[in-house]
């Protein structure tokens, strides 16, 4: 299965607007960073079925920005192989370290990254009360980042 999955570098970065949506439920925040780093869509079987944008804050971390897969295609491992295969990209690019963060509120995100190989790094609270509307997710409001860190070396 993991032969099947595929990163493919994105030309045009709007035309995956709907991915995006899918793990960053606000356009306009999408809107301040869709530009920034590097876009992946990932293939299955040849299909598209998902997004990946990677931001970079020094020469040595990148950040996992933005991450989804359509939710057909969720609990079937797919995101795992996505993942390890991006620890590798990075890896074999010289970067030290991944981030990634998600909201407080995001418990199944929080398990996906830890079961990933991720550890909890930071808590930036009030983080999301900048987002225009208030976001919920089994009746839990996001109001704090939750960052995660995977060392690459």
């Amino acid at each position: 299965m993991a032969d099947s999955i595929k990163l493919t570098p994105v030309q045009n970065r709007n035309d995956y607007l709907p991915y995006l949506l899918l793990a960053d439920e606000t356009e306009d925040i999408i809107k301040e960073y869709i530009n920034e780093g590097e876009m992946y869509s990932i293939e299955y079987n040849d299909k598209t079925i998902g997004v990946c944008l990677f931001t970079f804050s020094s020469p040595l971390s990148v950040e996992l920005k933005n991450f989804a897969i359509d939710s057909s295609y969720q609990g079937r491992g797919l995101g795992k192989l996505v993942v390890k295969k991006a620890f590798k990209l990075y890896k074999d690019k010289g970067v030290h370290d991944m981030v990634v963060g998600t909201a407080n509120s995001s418990i199944a995100n929080m398990a996906f990254y830890q079961k990933a190989g991720f550890r909890i790094d930071a808590i930036y609270k009030d983080f999301f009360t900048s987002y225009p509307e208030p976001i919920y997710e089994d009746g839990i409001q996001a109001l704090d980042m939750i960052r995660f860190r995977k060392r690459l070396t």
